[in-house]
């Protein structure tokens, strides 16, 4: 494993969430090389997938960038040393009231053009 700990970036998880993302990543770089970043990334997917149902999706590496749509309370982007982690279930629904109220009120005006 990499030494140094794991430096949480931003997340909307549950702190038990949170330490299992982070004991699996610790995990993962036990078994994989740091080089081995779709490894890992698919490591913790399955496990994710396994533990808190199907629909993760993870990214690992020391640069990239992403704009992601995900569950409330299913992301994660945390980094271990210069390994950066990004870990979230996916979504394509609207899952604020507001935003689906805003999106409604979109709808009903393209229905009335």
């Amino acid at each position: 494993m990499l030494e140094g700990k794991a430096v949480i970036g931003d997340t909307d998880m549950l702190g038990t969430m949170q330490q299992d993302a982070l004991d699996l990543a610790a995990k993962a770089l036990d078994f994989f090389d740091v080089t081995e970043a779709t490894e890992i990334a698919r490591f913790l997917k399955k496990e994710f997938d396994t533990m808190y149902g199907p629909g993760w999706q993870c990214i690992v590496g020391t640069d990239f960038g992403s704009f992601v749509t995900h569950c409330y309370g299913c992301f994660i982007h945390f980094y271990i040393g210069s390994l950066a982690i990004l870990l979230f279930k996916g979504s394509t629904a609207l899952e604020d009231p507001k935003a689906e109220a805003k999106a409604d009120r979109f709808s009903t005006l393209q229905e009335i053009a």
